[in-house]
């Protein structure tokens, strides 16, 4: 029987982000998934601020930059939002195709030893104390015995169903259509959200020479799995737009509705679910794959860490404490975004009335940084305003080098950043655990969304995914150790 440290049901966006991180931390994983091979096609059509910085976190970003477009404005409910003042190196949203995402992700995380298992979907599995042993179908059935499951495996999870945990929330009142296709008569510029009749339509190009043209419509709600022509696109959208702008060639045609579901847990046992499995939504603002990448990360660390002894199982609840509200969140601003959609004059005052909101900075800044994830705050204990937040990546200076915060989270440990000439904290027990740094703040202050500038801090204690888990602005080490036991370990850990 085939031994693992993790079992990864899925290799979309986030099974290949959870697979890095394993990998990157040296833990074993197998990647499995019931697609004969990838398909290329990209329900997700872009990236926010918050992944963005997530990526460069781990040296990943770079690469991805060059192969998306920048877009300055992002949109709630098709209103634009302008995320252009907002505090990250990152003001834009980067529209790029799942597809490109997967390939880059299945790239690195192959680089690091996780190969995809294509025919390989998870048909069952049995957990006791020490592991949970998963039962491979497909054409080469097998059994893989681990230590943890996780199911990446979309909406439809087999890893959700098997460990019986309830999807709940609200049924499709929406059909969405999109289609990849060629334009002979393209529009002068891409744009989201335009209300027409019984629905609205977008139309932005992410690659030269073709489009995404999409049509959302009110009065429709397509079955799961129907079947949805060129033909029938093409209908559909020209009676909602008016104009088919010459479409040609489609390369890819689906439909999706405004099904709004969560799971109640994200963990029975050893068995966890991340992404999709966990949560879906209508696509309102671009959200779907940044939550589950930011799923990933967020547990991946928590993951390396009990396994490698670092942790306690203890650790590993908060995943679902930090993120399942955080999903939550995404599904009812997104429904609140298909309110904003539908036709008749009583919406068509609520959007003019929500236009005139958003052009004031404090309202656009709210729901900017909540679509942006910007504003994520765990409920971490201090008093620190920095605590619980994702750290801001203030350029700083080592011995050795010029530079800047996120940059020191390329190995996914955690680290113990000491700025300006403060004392190194004696903390010999987790000298092993933790990289300690000591800095020069190239600024006074760090700017904080949603929150302003505060004095750059003395000292932080950053966890693995970019979040302050300790911050001082005093030259002291009160609540340091309590900070390092939770999410680093006990200081009386045996490594024998």
């Amino acid at each position: 029987m085939e031994t693992t440290d993790v079992v990864i049901a899925g290799a979309g966006p986030t099974g290949l982000m959870l697979a890095y991180e394993l990998r990157l931390a040296g833990v074993d994983v197998a990647l499995v998934d019931g697609l004969a091979a990838r398909t290329g096609e990209s329900r997700a059509g872009g990236i926010h601020a918050r992944t963005m910085e997530m990526l460069d976190q781990r040296g990943l970003l770079d690469e991805l930059l060059p192969l998306g477009r920048v877009m300055q404005a992002g949109h709630f409910g098709g209103l634009p939002l302008d995320f252009s003042d907002f505090h990250t190196r990152y003001p834009f949203m980067l529209a790029i195709l799942q597809s490109v995402i997967e390939r880059e992700l299945d790239r690195h995380a192959t680089e690091l030893g996780a190969v995809v298992q294509w025919d390989s979907p998870v048909a069952g599995f049995h957990q006791d104390a020490a592991g949970v042993e998963v039962e491979i179908g497909g054409p080469n059935p097998r059994r893989i015995r681990a230590a943890y499951l996780v199911g990446c495996d979309g909406g439809r999870s087999a890893v959700r169903k098997l460990a019986g945990i309830d999807y709940v929330g609200t049924d499709a009142t929406v059909t969405g259509m999109l289609a990849d296709v060629e334009l002979a008569d393209p529009p002068a510029q891409p744009f989201f959200g335009h209300r027409a009749g019984a629905g609205d339509f977008s139309a932005v190009q992410f690659e030269p020479g073709w489009y995404r043209l999409v049509v959302q419509r009110h009065d429709v709600v397509l079955e799961r799995g129907a079947e949805l022509s060129f033909e029938d696109f093409r209908a559909n959208f020209t009676e909602i737009a008016g104009t088919d702008f010459g479409m040609h060639s489609p390369r890819w045609i689906s439909h999706y509705g405004d099904a709004a579901r969560q799971a109640d847990r994200y963990r029975v046992g050893r068995v966890f679910l991340a992404g999709d499995a966990a949560h879906i939504h209508y696509p309102a603002g671009g959200q779907g794959q940044n939550l589950g990448l930011q799923d990933a990360m967020n547990l991946g660390w928590k993951l390396a860490a009990t396994l490698r002894g670092n942790a306690s199982d203890e650790l590993l609840d908060t995943y679902e404490s930090e993120r399942h509200p955080i999903a939550a969140r995404v599904l009812h601003n997104t429904r609140a975004q298909t309110a904003l959609g539908r036709p008749g004059p009583h919406t068509d005052a609520l959007r003019d009335i929500m236009s005139d909101l958003i052009d004031m900075d404090q309202v656009r800044h709210r729901l900017g940084l909540m679509i942006t994830a910007l504003d994520i705050r765990y409920d971490i204990k201090g008093e620190h305003p920095l605590i619980g937040r994702r750290v801001p990546d203030a350029d700083i200076g080592t011995a050795d080098s010029e530079t800047r915060v996120h940059a020191l989270l390329r190995a996914g440990r955690p680290v113990l950043l000491v700025l300006n000439g403060n004392d190194v904290p004696a903390v010999p027990e987790w000298r092993d655990r933790v990289e300690i740094i000591s800095a020069a703040s190239r600024a006074e202050h760090w700017s904080i969304p949603g929150l302003g500038e505060i004095p750059a801090p003395a000292a932080v204690l950053l966890r693995p995914d970019g979040y302050v888990a300790w911050a001082t602005e005093e030259p002291t080490t009160a609540g340091l150790t309590e900070a390092l036991t939770t999410w680093v370990g006990a200081a009386d850990l045996d490594f024998t």
